[in-house]
Protein backbone atom coordinates (compact mmCIF):
# COMPACT_ATOMS: atom_id res chain seq x y z
CA UNK A 1 0.00 0.00 0.00
CA UNK A 2 1.32 2.97 -0.83
CA UNK A 3 2.56 5.65 2.22
CA UNK A 4 -0.45 8.51 2.68
CA UNK A 5 0.58 11.78 1.45
CA UNK A 6 -0.42 14.56 3.12
CA UNK A 7 -0.94 17.89 1.08
CA UNK A 8 -3.02 20.01 2.84
CA UNK A 9 -4.07 20.30 6.54
CA UNK A 10 -7.52 21.98 8.06
CA UNK A 11 -7.00 22.85 11.53
CA UNK A 12 -10.49 23.48 13.58
CA UNK A 13 -10.36 25.84 16.25
CA UNK A 14 -7.96 29.30 15.86
CA UNK A 15 -7.06 29.22 19.47
CA UNK A 16 -4.28 29.12 21.66
CA UNK A 17 -3.04 25.82 20.42
CA UNK A 18 -4.74 26.07 16.82
CA UNK A 19 -2.76 28.95 15.61
CA UNK A 20 0.54 28.80 17.13
CA UNK A 21 1.17 24.97 16.05
CA UNK A 22 0.01 25.44 12.57
CA UNK A 23 2.02 28.56 11.45
CA UNK A 24 4.89 26.55 12.13
CA UNK A 25 4.04 23.76 9.58
CA UNK A 26 6.42 24.40 6.72
CA UNK A 27 5.44 23.39 2.29
CA UNK A 28 2.22 22.02 3.77
CA UNK A 29 -1.13 23.79 2.89
CA UNK A 30 -2.24 24.79 6.17
CA UNK A 31 -5.68 26.19 6.73
CA UNK A 32 -7.19 27.02 10.22
CA UNK A 33 -10.92 27.50 10.60
CA UNK A 34 -12.98 28.87 12.77
CA UNK A 35 -17.03 29.95 12.80
CA UNK A 36 -15.74 33.72 14.63
CA UNK A 37 -15.51 36.03 12.42
CA UNK A 38 -14.28 38.11 14.68
CA UNK A 39 -10.92 35.88 15.56
CA UNK A 40 -10.29 35.09 12.10
CA UNK A 41 -10.55 39.06 11.00
CA UNK A 42 -8.03 39.55 13.86
CA UNK A 43 -5.63 36.21 12.31
CA UNK A 44 -5.97 38.07 9.25
CA UNK A 45 -4.51 41.35 10.74
CA UNK A 46 -2.03 43.05 12.17
CA UNK A 47 -2.91 42.81 15.27
CA UNK A 48 -3.34 39.14 16.08
CA UNK A 49 -5.79 37.45 18.40
CA UNK A 50 -3.21 36.41 21.28
CA UNK A 51 0.30 37.41 22.54
CA UNK A 52 3.17 34.68 22.11
CA UNK A 53 6.94 36.37 21.50
CA UNK A 54 8.08 35.27 17.91
CA UNK A 55 4.13 34.58 16.74
CA UNK A 56 3.65 37.22 14.95
CA UNK A 57 6.92 37.19 12.88
CA UNK A 58 5.82 33.64 12.39
CA UNK A 59 2.79 34.11 11.32
CA UNK A 60 3.11 37.07 8.82
CA UNK A 61 6.12 35.31 7.14
CA UNK A 62 3.58 32.40 6.14
CA UNK A 63 0.23 33.87 6.03
CA UNK A 64 -0.91 34.22 2.26
CA UNK A 65 1.61 31.39 1.11
CA UNK A 66 1.08 28.12 3.07
CA UNK A 67 -1.19 29.62 5.74
CA UNK A 68 -4.82 30.62 5.46
CA UNK A 69 -7.55 31.50 8.33
CA UNK A 70 -10.88 31.22 7.19
CA UNK A 71 -14.23 30.73 8.48
CA UNK A 72 -15.44 28.20 5.72
CA UNK A 73 -15.09 25.57 7.78
CA UNK A 74 -16.78 22.85 5.60
CA UNK A 75 -14.31 24.04 2.33
CA UNK A 76 -11.69 23.58 4.71
CA UNK A 77 -12.73 19.72 5.95
CA UNK A 78 -13.47 18.81 2.14
CA UNK A 79 -9.92 20.08 0.83
CA UNK A 80 -7.91 18.69 3.82
CA UNK A 81 -6.33 15.11 3.93
CA UNK A 82 -5.87 15.61 7.32
CA UNK A 83 -7.93 17.59 10.16
CA UNK A 84 -6.39 18.98 13.33
CA UNK A 85 -9.21 18.98 15.71
CA UNK A 86 -8.47 22.31 17.94
CA UNK A 87 -11.13 23.33 19.90
CA UNK A 88 -11.81 24.06 23.58
CA UNK A 89 -12.62 21.36 26.21
CA UNK A 90 -13.08 23.63 29.43
CA UNK A 91 -14.23 21.91 32.37
CA UNK A 92 -17.89 21.14 32.79
CA UNK A 93 -19.77 23.71 34.66
CA UNK A 94 -22.94 21.82 35.50
CA UNK A 95 -24.43 17.77 34.58
CA UNK A 96 -22.53 15.12 35.66
CA UNK A 97 -19.01 16.03 36.65
CA UNK A 98 -19.54 18.78 37.20
CA UNK A 99 -16.50 21.23 38.26
CA UNK A 100 -14.11 17.89 37.17
CA UNK A 101 -15.13 16.54 33.73
CA UNK A 102 -13.41 18.04 30.44
CA UNK A 103 -17.13 19.50 28.89
CA UNK A 104 -16.60 17.71 25.09
CA UNK A 105 -19.55 19.42 23.31
CA UNK A 106 -17.22 21.71 21.05
CA UNK A 107 -15.34 18.14 20.39
CA UNK A 108 -17.98 16.23 19.54
CA UNK A 109 -19.89 19.22 17.48
CA UNK A 110 -16.50 19.41 15.41
CA UNK A 111 -16.54 15.61 14.74
CA UNK A 112 -19.56 15.50 13.74
CA UNK A 113 -19.07 18.24 11.53
CA UNK A 114 -16.01 16.26 9.99
CA UNK A 115 -18.44 13.33 9.09
CA UNK A 116 -21.21 15.21 7.68
CA UNK A 117 -18.85 17.32 5.21
CA UNK A 118 -15.95 14.86 4.54
CA UNK A 119 -16.39 13.36 0.88
CA UNK A 120 -13.23 11.32 1.08
CA UNK A 121 -11.41 9.41 3.59
CA UNK A 122 -9.40 11.46 6.00
CA UNK A 123 -7.13 11.43 9.24
CA UNK A 124 -8.58 13.16 11.76
CA UNK A 125 -6.22 14.36 14.77
CA UNK A 126 -6.89 15.28 18.12
CA UNK A 127 -4.59 18.08 19.36
CA UNK A 128 -7.26 19.45 22.36
CA UNK A 129 -6.69 18.27 25.48
CA UNK A 130 -8.79 15.10 26.03
CA UNK A 131 -9.80 12.74 28.69
CA UNK A 132 -8.08 9.13 28.07
CA UNK A 133 -10.38 7.41 25.14
CA UNK A 134 -12.20 9.96 23.88
CA UNK A 135 -10.66 8.69 20.80
CA UNK A 136 -13.31 5.78 20.57
CA UNK A 137 -16.14 8.61 20.92
CA UNK A 138 -14.90 10.10 17.75
CA UNK A 139 -14.61 7.03 15.82
CA UNK A 140 -18.12 6.20 16.84
CA UNK A 141 -19.47 9.63 15.93
CA UNK A 142 -17.77 9.68 12.68
CA UNK A 143 -18.30 5.96 11.44
CA UNK A 144 -22.23 6.30 11.80
CA UNK A 145 -22.18 9.63 10.23
CA UNK A 146 -19.92 8.83 7.42
CA UNK A 147 -21.05 8.42 3.55
CA UNK A 148 -20.16 5.36 2.04
CA UNK A 149 -16.23 4.90 1.02
CA UNK A 150 -15.00 7.41 3.30
CA UNK A 151 -12.79 5.93 6.37
CA UNK A 152 -11.93 8.21 9.15
CA UNK A 153 -8.25 7.28 11.16
CA UNK A 154 -7.90 8.91 14.61
CA UNK A 155 -4.73 10.02 16.06
CA UNK A 156 -3.99 11.36 19.10
CA UNK A 157 -1.15 14.26 19.09
CA UNK A 158 -1.29 16.56 22.03
CA UNK A 159 0.35 19.89 22.46
CA UNK A 160 2.86 20.32 25.20
CA UNK A 161 3.83 23.66 24.52
CA UNK A 162 4.41 26.73 27.16
CA UNK A 163 2.70 29.41 26.72
CA UNK A 164 5.63 32.74 26.93
CA UNK A 165 7.79 30.42 24.94
CA UNK A 166 5.29 28.46 22.63
CA UNK A 167 7.19 29.28 19.58
CA UNK A 168 10.77 28.36 20.98
CA UNK A 169 9.08 25.08 21.61
CA UNK A 170 7.27 24.53 18.48
CA UNK A 171 10.42 24.96 16.53
CA UNK A 172 12.59 22.90 18.85
CA UNK A 173 10.46 20.37 20.82
CA UNK A 174 11.40 17.99 23.51
CA UNK A 175 9.39 15.66 22.13
CA UNK A 176 6.30 15.19 19.35
CA UNK A 177 3.85 12.63 20.50
CA UNK A 178 1.64 10.41 18.04
CA UNK A 179 -0.89 8.25 19.56
CA UNK A 180 -2.71 5.56 16.80
CA UNK A 181 -4.52 2.10 17.07
CA UNK A 182 -2.03 -0.23 16.49
CA UNK A 183 -3.61 -1.83 13.18
CA UNK A 184 -1.93 -1.48 9.87
CA UNK A 185 -4.31 1.14 9.57
CA UNK A 186 -3.53 3.41 12.56
CA UNK A 187 0.39 3.12 11.87
CA UNK A 188 -0.07 4.20 8.20
CA UNK A 189 -1.97 7.36 9.75
CA UNK A 190 0.85 7.78 12.39
CA UNK A 191 3.32 7.61 9.51
CA UNK A 192 1.80 10.45 7.43
CA UNK A 193 1.55 13.03 10.18
CA UNK A 194 5.03 11.78 11.13
CA UNK A 195 6.44 13.00 7.84
CA UNK A 196 4.68 16.15 8.57
CA UNK A 197 6.52 16.84 11.73
CA UNK A 198 9.81 15.34 9.70
CA UNK A 199 9.89 18.61 7.79
CA UNK A 200 11.33 20.47 10.84
CA UNK A 201 11.62 17.89 14.08
CA UNK A 202 14.46 15.42 13.99
CA UNK A 203 13.20 11.93 13.82
CA UNK A 204 14.31 10.83 17.43
CA UNK A 205 12.33 13.14 18.75
CA UNK A 206 8.92 12.15 17.40
CA UNK A 207 7.38 9.72 19.80
CA UNK A 208 4.66 6.93 18.12
CA UNK A 209 2.74 5.48 20.96
CA UNK A 210 -0.84 3.94 21.70
CA UNK A 211 -3.40 5.67 21.41
CA UNK A 212 -4.81 5.89 24.95
CA UNK A 213 -0.97 5.77 26.12
CA UNK A 214 -1.03 9.33 24.81
CA UNK A 215 -3.81 10.91 25.51
CA UNK A 216 -2.92 9.99 29.34
CA UNK A 217 0.49 11.13 28.76
CA UNK A 218 -0.74 14.77 28.02
CA UNK A 219 -2.71 14.71 31.42
CA UNK A 220 0.20 13.05 33.26
CA UNK A 221 2.67 15.21 32.16
CA UNK A 222 0.81 18.56 33.58
CA UNK A 223 -0.56 16.76 36.69
CA UNK A 224 3.43 16.25 37.19
CA UNK A 225 4.84 19.53 36.59
CA UNK A 226 1.56 21.25 38.52
CA UNK A 227 2.51 18.92 41.50
CA UNK A 228 6.24 20.18 41.58
CA UNK A 229 4.38 23.86 41.66
CA UNK A 230 2.07 22.62 44.63
CA UNK A 231 4.92 20.71 46.16
CA UNK A 232 7.81 23.59 46.54
CA UNK A 233 4.07 26.06 47.25
CA UNK A 234 3.85 24.16 50.20
CA UNK A 235 7.12 24.06 51.15
CA UNK A 236 6.92 27.52 51.16
CA UNK A 237 4.60 27.98 54.09
CA UNK A 238 7.13 25.97 56.38
CA UNK A 239 9.82 28.48 55.13
CA UNK A 240 7.65 31.35 56.50
CA UNK A 241 6.82 29.30 60.01
CA UNK A 242 10.98 28.06 60.35
CA UNK A 243 12.54 31.25 58.81
CA UNK A 244 13.96 29.66 55.89
CA UNK A 245 14.53 30.96 52.42
CA UNK A 246 12.56 29.17 50.13
CA UNK A 247 14.43 30.04 46.95
CA UNK A 248 17.68 28.36 49.19
CA UNK A 249 15.74 25.19 49.49
CA UNK A 250 14.64 24.95 45.84
CA UNK A 251 18.22 25.99 44.76
CA UNK A 252 19.29 22.86 46.81
CA UNK A 253 16.85 20.63 45.83
CA UNK A 254 17.21 21.34 42.07
CA UNK A 255 21.11 21.00 41.96
CA UNK A 256 19.79 17.07 42.23
CA UNK A 257 20.15 15.95 39.01
CA UNK A 258 17.30 13.47 39.83
CA UNK A 259 15.18 16.31 40.37
CA UNK A 260 16.66 19.32 38.26
CA UNK A 261 15.63 23.05 38.86
CA UNK A 262 12.54 23.52 36.63
CA UNK A 263 9.06 23.97 38.19
CA UNK A 264 11.05 24.61 41.39
CA UNK A 265 10.21 28.03 41.90
CA UNK A 266 8.03 29.31 44.75
CA UNK A 267 4.79 31.46 43.81
CA UNK A 268 1.71 33.10 44.51
CA UNK A 269 0.60 29.67 42.95
CA UNK A 270 -0.14 28.34 38.96
CA UNK A 271 -2.84 29.17 36.35
CA UNK A 272 -3.39 28.79 33.00
CA UNK A 273 -6.01 26.89 31.17
CA UNK A 274 -4.10 23.27 31.24
CA UNK A 275 -2.82 22.55 35.00
CA UNK A 276 -6.09 22.79 36.95
CA UNK A 277 -8.43 21.31 34.20
CA UNK A 278 -6.04 18.37 33.20
CA UNK A 279 -5.78 17.55 37.06
CA UNK A 280 -9.66 18.30 37.69
CA UNK A 281 -9.83 15.65 34.65
CA UNK A 282 -7.85 13.20 36.24
CA UNK A 283 -9.43 13.39 39.60
CA UNK A 284 -12.45 12.54 37.55
CA UNK A 285 -10.88 9.46 35.17
CA UNK A 286 -9.42 8.17 38.75
CA UNK A 287 -13.13 8.02 40.26
CA UNK A 288 -14.66 6.88 37.29
CA UNK A 289 -12.51 4.00 37.64
CA UNK A 290 -13.07 3.07 41.65
CA UNK A 291 -9.78 4.55 42.63
CA UNK A 292 -10.37 7.26 45.25
CA UNK A 293 -7.18 7.17 46.83
CA UNK A 294 -5.45 8.14 43.55
CA UNK A 295 -8.33 10.85 43.08
CA UNK A 296 -7.87 11.93 46.38
CA UNK A 297 -3.97 12.00 45.91
CA UNK A 298 -4.31 14.16 42.70
CA UNK A 299 -7.19 16.80 43.91
CA UNK A 300 -4.53 17.58 47.06
CA UNK A 301 -3.02 20.08 44.24
CA UNK A 302 -5.09 21.21 43.55
CA UNK A 303 -6.56 21.96 46.66
CA UNK A 304 -2.46 23.18 47.85
CA UNK A 305 -2.78 25.53 44.71
CA UNK A 306 -5.93 26.90 46.05
CA UNK A 307 -4.66 27.31 49.53
CA UNK A 308 -1.06 29.14 48.60
CA UNK A 309 -3.68 31.79 46.73
CA UNK A 310 -6.10 32.37 49.98
CA UNK A 311 -3.21 32.31 51.91
CA UNK A 312 -1.19 34.96 50.31
CA UNK A 313 -4.25 37.06 50.28
CA UNK A 314 -5.13 37.00 53.66
CA UNK A 315 -1.42 37.92 54.13
CA UNK A 316 -1.85 41.05 52.55
CA UNK A 317 -5.06 41.27 54.55
CA UNK A 318 -3.00 40.72 57.69
CA UNK A 319 -0.39 43.01 57.33
CA UNK A 320 -2.49 45.96 56.38
CA UNK A 321 -3.31 46.05 60.14
CA UNK A 322 -6.42 43.21 59.50
CA UNK A 323 -8.48 45.32 57.79
CA UNK A 324 -8.20 46.47 53.33
CA UNK A 325 -11.59 48.20 53.65
CA UNK A 326 -11.30 51.31 51.34
CA UNK A 327 -7.49 51.16 51.10
CA UNK A 328 -5.82 51.36 47.54
CA UNK A 329 -4.03 48.02 46.26
CA UNK A 330 -2.21 48.05 43.19
CA UNK A 331 -2.10 44.75 41.66
CA UNK A 332 0.76 44.54 39.29
CA UNK A 333 0.17 41.53 36.70
CA UNK A 334 -3.27 39.97 35.49
CA UNK A 335 -1.86 37.32 33.14
CA UNK A 336 -1.61 34.08 34.46
CA UNK A 337 2.73 34.34 33.51
CA UNK A 338 4.67 36.31 31.62
CA UNK A 339 5.25 36.90 28.02
CA UNK A 340 1.36 35.76 27.56
CA UNK A 341 -2.18 37.86 27.59
CA UNK A 342 -3.53 34.14 28.84
CA UNK A 343 -5.85 35.17 31.79
CA UNK A 344 -7.37 31.55 32.09
CA UNK A 345 -7.06 30.71 35.84
CA UNK A 346 -4.46 33.55 36.56
CA UNK A 347 -4.31 33.70 40.29
CA UNK A 348 -4.27 37.56 40.32
CA UNK A 349 -8.02 36.89 39.46
CA UNK A 350 -8.65 34.65 42.92
CA UNK A 351 -6.54 38.19 45.08
CA UNK A 352 -8.44 40.76 42.99
CA UNK A 353 -11.88 39.14 44.31
CA UNK A 354 -10.73 38.50 47.79
CA UNK A 355 -9.54 42.20 48.16
CA UNK A 356 -13.22 43.41 46.43
CA UNK A 357 -14.41 40.83 49.18
CA UNK A 358 -12.98 43.26 51.99
CA UNK A 359 -13.94 45.95 50.09
CA UNK A 360 -10.81 47.34 48.90
CA UNK A 361 -10.22 49.55 45.79
CA UNK A 362 -7.82 47.71 43.32
CA UNK A 363 -5.66 49.16 40.51
CA UNK A 364 -4.67 46.52 37.85
CA UNK A 365 -1.99 46.96 35.44
CA UNK A 366 -0.84 44.77 32.90
CA UNK A 367 1.33 45.41 29.80
CA UNK A 368 -0.32 42.25 27.43
CA UNK A 369 -3.82 42.13 28.84
CA UNK A 370 -6.75 44.45 27.70
CA UNK A 371 -9.27 45.98 29.75
CA UNK A 372 -12.39 44.25 28.31
CA UNK A 373 -10.61 41.02 29.27
CA UNK A 374 -10.07 42.12 32.68
CA UNK A 375 -13.58 43.18 33.01
CA UNK A 376 -14.71 39.97 31.85
CA UNK A 377 -12.76 38.27 34.00
CA UNK A 378 -14.10 39.92 37.23
CA UNK A 379 -17.30 39.42 35.94
CA UNK A 380 -16.69 35.33 35.45
CA UNK A 381 -17.92 36.46 31.57
CA UNK A 382 -20.74 38.37 32.52
CA UNK A 383 -22.30 35.54 35.18
CA UNK A 384 -21.14 38.48 37.76
CA UNK A 385 -22.22 42.11 37.94
CA UNK A 386 -20.58 44.92 36.97
CA UNK A 387 -21.98 47.32 38.41
CA UNK A 388 -21.58 47.04 42.26
CA UNK A 389 -17.98 46.12 41.64
CA UNK A 390 -17.09 49.12 39.46
CA UNK A 391 -16.48 52.48 41.94
CA UNK A 392 -13.40 50.05 43.63
CA UNK A 393 -11.93 48.98 40.15
CA UNK A 394 -9.39 50.62 38.06
CA UNK A 395 -7.83 49.53 35.14
CA UNK A 396 -4.49 51.19 34.64
CA UNK A 397 -2.21 51.91 31.23
CA UNK A 398 1.00 52.19 34.03
CA UNK A 399 2.65 50.87 36.61
CA UNK A 400 3.09 54.16 38.32
CA UNK A 401 -0.91 55.38 37.65
CA UNK A 402 -1.89 51.75 39.49
CA UNK A 403 0.58 52.51 42.36
CA UNK A 404 -0.02 56.17 42.90
CA UNK A 405 -1.39 56.56 46.25
CA UNK A 406 -1.68 52.88 46.48
CA UNK A 407 -0.89 51.56 50.65
CA UNK A 408 0.08 47.76 49.07
CA UNK A 409 1.79 47.20 46.22
CA UNK A 410 1.09 43.23 44.94
CA UNK A 411 2.80 41.92 42.37
CA UNK A 412 0.95 38.62 40.72
CA UNK A 413 2.73 37.82 37.48
CA UNK A 414 6.62 37.88 37.06
CA UNK A 415 6.64 40.06 34.49
CA UNK A 416 10.31 41.47 33.44
CA UNK A 417 9.30 45.12 33.39
CA UNK A 418 8.55 45.09 37.17
CA UNK A 419 12.10 44.38 38.10
CA UNK A 420 13.65 47.53 36.42
CA UNK A 421 10.98 49.60 37.64
CA UNK A 422 11.89 53.29 39.45
CA UNK A 423 11.04 51.72 42.93
CA UNK A 424 12.26 54.93 44.45
CA UNK A 425 9.57 56.95 42.08
CA UNK A 426 6.98 54.84 43.21
CA UNK A 427 7.87 55.20 46.94
CA UNK A 428 7.56 58.74 46.78
CA UNK A 429 4.31 58.51 45.55
CA UNK A 430 2.39 56.45 48.35
CA UNK A 431 1.43 57.01 51.49
CA UNK A 432 3.45 55.43 54.49
CA UNK A 433 3.88 52.83 55.61
CA UNK A 434 4.57 51.32 51.98
CA UNK A 435 3.80 47.93 51.28
CA UNK A 436 4.95 45.56 48.91
CA UNK A 437 3.44 41.91 48.46
CA UNK A 438 5.92 39.61 45.87
CA UNK A 439 3.75 36.43 44.99
CA UNK A 440 6.41 35.72 42.16
CA UNK A 441 9.83 36.47 43.80
CA UNK A 442 11.16 38.70 41.29
CA UNK A 443 12.18 41.53 43.32
CA UNK A 444 14.81 42.61 45.25
CA UNK A 445 13.93 42.98 48.54
CA UNK A 446 17.14 44.55 50.30
CA UNK A 447 16.96 47.34 47.58
CA UNK A 448 13.23 48.06 48.52
CA UNK A 449 13.92 47.90 52.12
CA UNK A 450 16.55 50.23 51.74
CA UNK A 451 14.01 52.56 50.25
CA UNK A 452 11.60 52.40 52.80
CA UNK A 453 9.53 50.00 51.88
CA UNK A 454 7.91 46.49 54.32
CA UNK A 455 8.60 43.95 51.72
CA UNK A 456 6.76 40.37 52.02
CA UNK A 457 7.79 37.54 49.77
CA UNK A 458 6.78 34.22 49.17
CA UNK A 459 8.48 31.67 51.13
CA UNK A 460 10.53 33.88 53.68
CA UNK A 461 10.14 33.67 57.36
CA UNK A 462 11.03 36.98 58.00
CA UNK A 463 9.49 40.75 56.32
CA UNK A 464 12.35 42.80 56.22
Amino acid sequence: MAPIQVKKICCIGAGYVGGPTCAVIPHIQVTIVDLNQQRIDAWNSDELPIYEPGLDEVVKAARGKNLFFSTDVDKGIEEADLIFVSVNTPTKKSGIGAGFAADLKFLQLATRRIAEVAKSSKIVVEKSTVPCRTADAMRTILEANSKPGCHFDILSNPEFLAEGTAIEDLFAPDRVLIGSLQTQQGKDACEALTQVYANWVPRDRILTVGLWSSELSKLAANAMLAQRISSVNALSAICEATGANIDEVAYAVGKDTRMGSKFLKASVGFGGSCFQKDILNLVYLSESLHLPEVAKYWRAVVEMNEYQKSRFANKVVDTLFNTITGKKIAILGWAFKKDTGDTRESPAITLANHFLTEKARINIYDPQVSKDQIWLDLTDYGDIPAEPIKPHVTISQTVEEACHNAEAIVVCTEWDEFKTLDWQKIYDDCPRPAFVFDGRLILDRKALTEIGFKVTSIGTGDRL
